[in-house]
């Protein structure tokens, strides 16, 4: 089993602490090369799971791996991934509207779809703590956005 094969595993750890040291080093390697791009497909059915933490994970490698998808496969999930911009949970959705500058920058024919949801959602679903933040993240990502 290669390394990454065993940091795509680590990401579904029970201990929280190990698969975050698992995501820190996918997005690193990320980075560098189109080597963890071949596990696309687990990111993918990463954002649909119950649990908000392997959610997130999923979110911020799709968005790590833009600039390796040649195959188009974000364009094929976008409507699921910005269905995350206002998440069951306020950290997912935080991390989700984050983590979009860096897909509409590698992806720029998506960045009409991405500035539209991001103009459209509403984080009145959240408690006031957490909307304040939620709307400036939005503000934020959308400034990036139209600044590329």
């Amino acid at each position: 089993m290669n390394n990454h094969t065993e940091l795509i595993n680590g990401l579904f750890d029970k201990s929280d602490i190990a698969a975050y040291q698992c995501l820190k080093e996918l997005i690193s390697a990320s980075e560098k090369d189109s080597c963890v791009y071949q596990f696309f497909d687990t990111f993918a059915e990463m954002i649909d799971s119950e649990n908000s933490y392997v959610r997130t994970r999923g979110l911020l490698l799709i968005a790590a791996n833009a600039k390796w998808d040649t195959d188009y496969k974000i364009d094929e999930i976008i409507d699921k991934y910005l269905s995350n911009i206002i998440d069951d949970k306020p950290i997912t959705s935080r991390q989700c509207i984050k983590a979009l500058p860096d897909i509409a920058k590698y992806k720029p024919e998506l960045a009409d779809d991405i500035r539209a949801a991001l103009e459209k959602a509403n984080p009145q679903r959240y408690p006031d703590s957490m909307r304040s933040l939620v709307n400036n993240d939005i503000s934020e990502a959308l400034r990036k956005i139209n600044a590329l």
